[in-house]
């Protein structure tokens, strides 16, 4: 997961039945988000549009936490082109990811986007980092199987035609969003460490925003800027940007006082919430061997994430 500012002492630690409690209202906020998502896009509005409202909004509160906050504006040497590129791969996230939810059930797209500690992992040993476990190897072989059942992939073998057309292009955006968000996680890590969280997380929002406004200038992506057709997406456009924008400030301003070394694996409850929300509000469903998989996923990350590094 991404860094987060220090704790200043234990008194100020939230107990830590209050600390569960905000970050799974927080998990279904950002469930929340994903299904209003769907929900755009299926009354016409264009993907560039949904991710440039939703970092403009999310932008807005950031620059006001950072007036609060009285921080200065000053990056250290050397690290403007790696906040860019920081920037410019969770551009390809949420790109990746908002086209994911487009075509796939959400609780899957998330599914797949979850797999990014296993990319991490990999990445951090492909260029010089430590080796992962074999205890750590075997939990992401158990969470890969995982995946295998609740993509149905056997089924789509037998018969690709069966899920529809969308179905691998979903899975393959799925999939980027997680390795993008990795290269994040990982240029952060390594070259991002001496720049304030709210400084990064601000450029990083600024970034994204400039590059959706500059894809739907030169109309990179077709439709992507396309208004929606009716109140429904509207209000759904709205939503997805007010219920992300919410999370993240709560979340933002709160992790000092999470304890988020010990908390954070609370936060994969969001593909369970997704899975809720994605039934009640858009009527998907998944069969009952994709649901043994899908636990299989997220049992496998949490203990993945419990795991010591």
């Amino acid at each position: 997961m991404s860094t987060v500012t220090a704790v200043p002492g234990a008194a100020s630690l939230l107990p830590r039945h209050l600390a569960v409690l905000l970050l799974v209202s927080v998990a279904t906020l950002f469930a929340g988000n994903h299904v209003a998502a769907r929900l755009a896009f299926d009354e016409g509005t264009g993907l560039l549009l949904a991710v440039l409202v939703r970092s403009a909004v999310a932008l807005a509160v950031l620059v006001v936490l950072f007036l609060w906050q009285r921080k200065v504006f000053a990056l250290p040497a050397g690290t403007g082109r790696w906040q860019l590129l920081a920037g410019l791969m969770v551009a390809i996230q949420s790109l990746c990811l908002y086209s994911a939810v487009a075509r796939i059930p959400v609780v899957v797209a998330l599914l797949l986007m979850n797999t990014f500690p296993i990319q991490l992992a990999l990445l951090t040993w492909a260029l010089g980092g430590p080796r992962p476990t074999l205890r750590a190897a075997l939990i992401m072989a158990v969470i890969l199987a995982g995946l295998v059942v609740v993509l149905d992939v056997p089924a789509w073998l037998a018969s690709p035609e069966a899920l529809g057309p969308q179905w691998l292009p979903g899975v393959a955006f799925g999939l980027g969003a997680a390795a993008a968000f990795s290269c994040a996680l990982w240029i952060t890590e390594n070259h991002l460490s001496g720049v304030g969280s709210t400084l990064r997380s601000l450029l990083t929002m600024l970034t994204v925003l400039v590059v959706m406004v500059a894809a739907g200038a030169l109309q990179l992506v077709p439709g992507g800027m396309a208004l929606p057709a009716s109140p429904t997406g509207w209000g759904a456009l709205v939503a997805l940007a007010l219920l992300y924008s919410v999370a993240f400030s709560v979340l933002f301003i709160s992790v000092p006082r999470l304890e988020m070394a010990r908390n954070a694996p609370v936060m994969n409850v969001e593909p369970v919430a997704s899975l809720l929300l994605g039934y009640l509000v858009l009527g998907q469903m998944l069969s009952g061997i994709q649901l043994i998989g899908g636990a299989i996923v997220l049992a496998g990350i949490v203990v993945l994430s419990l795991s010591p590094r």
